[in-house]
């Protein structure tokens, strides 16, 4: 069912989105209804099966206004005890952020958070067809399939056969919205995709990066794809090592916001959640429900947010704080 007209007009309306619309590919940039580019910079929920408490509204909207997010990401975990075996409670917590982030004016990435997702291509494509039909009017969303391929999956064999039906399944209800696509080697090959990519319009594909482990080398390969005109997205980075944990590297981190910056690349950072790692942006025990003081906040989550209120601010896309309207049924059957 598509969302009501109320749900649609809440997420065009106002804030971020209000501003830019519909995203769309340009060249190998991702762009506004103006036609210019659109970098948004916000944070990644953590999988969902694990600690999904921060999937709600007032998370969301507390990432709007204090950290001055201007996307989230929703990881709905699919194998582990995500949805492959729980399809209801998880595909509901990816609803809660959808709709909480419409209300909100901000943009919102549905993850479909797996590393086998070949393997679970018709379950993955009657996921996004339904989300692209629940939410086919609402400019605020964006669809990402495959979060991570492994490094042994082929992008001509696995990948890009695996994309071409969910995408299909997508298109069906939402014609212009924009997909972000994964990659090979945990969505680091980038290169590869750029030199046979997806025949269809209006997709990005997925870049991710741990600061303490890629370094230049895949600043590089992030490079050639772009010389070969293809748009990319950091659907999820860290501030530490590629497990998640370890040191937190600032020198690296800010080379690549650098980077990212001078190419109008998006970035989502790992993640909203209070786990004992170096990459979690809040420390064990913090509010599920937003309204972090500084001492919940981690080193990497002080880093992180710092950059996102200065670079929104500066790029005039801090989102204001405002009324959130009581929630509807979002579009719900």
């Amino acid at each position: 069912m598509r969302p009501s007209a109320n749900h649609a007009g809440t997420g065009s309306g106002g804030g971020v989105v209000g501003r830019h619309g519909s995203l769309r590919v340009q060249g190998n940039r991702i762009v506004g209804r103006d036609g210019k580019p659109v970098v948004l910079r916000g944070m990644s929920l953590f999988w969902s099966q694990w600690i999904g408490k921060y999937y709600n509204r007032e998370t969301v909207n507390w990432l709007r206004d204090d950290w001055h997010c201007t996307i989230v990401r929703a990881a709905m975990a699919v194998e582990h005890g995500g949805y492959l075996e729980n399809p209801r409670r998880e595909k509901q917590k990816v609803i809660d952020v959808v709709d909480a982030a419409i209300a909100a004016g901000v943009y919102v990435l549905i993850d479909w958070h797996d590393h086998n997702a070949h393997a679970h291509t018709e379950r993955a494509r009657e996921f996004f067809a339904d989300m692209a039909r629940r939410y086919a009017r609402a400019p605020n969303v964006i669809y990402e399939p495959f979060n991570e391929p492994l490094q042994n999956h082929s992008w001509s064999k696995d990948i890009k056969p695996y994309h071409e039906v969910v995408i299909r399944g997508i298109r069906e209800h939402a014609p212009d919205s924009l997909v972000v696509c994964g990659t090979p080697a945990w969505s680091q090959r980038v290169d590869e995709a750029a030199r046979d990519p997806l025949k269809f319009d209006n997709v990005a594909y997925t870049l991710h990066f741990y600061a303490a482990t890629h370094k230049q080398w895949l600043r590089d390969t992030a490079r050639r794809a772009l010389d070969g005109g293809v748009a990319l997205m950091v659907t999820e980075f860290g501030t530490t090592e590629a497990s998640g944990d370890g040191r937190v590297d600032e020198e690296e981190t800010r080379a690549w916001w650098q980077f990212t910056d001078a190419n109008h690349i998006s970035w989502c950072n790992w993640s909203v959640a209070d786990k004992a790692e170096a990459s979690a942006a809040l420390k064990p025990g913090a509010s599920e429900r937003g309204g972090w003081p500084d001492a919940a906040v981690t080193a990497s989550g002080r880093l992180v947010r710092e950059e996102i209120r200065r670079k929104n601010a500066l790029a005039g896309a801090t989102v204001p704080a405002a009324p959130v309207p009581p929630a509807g049924d979002g579009g719900k059957p």
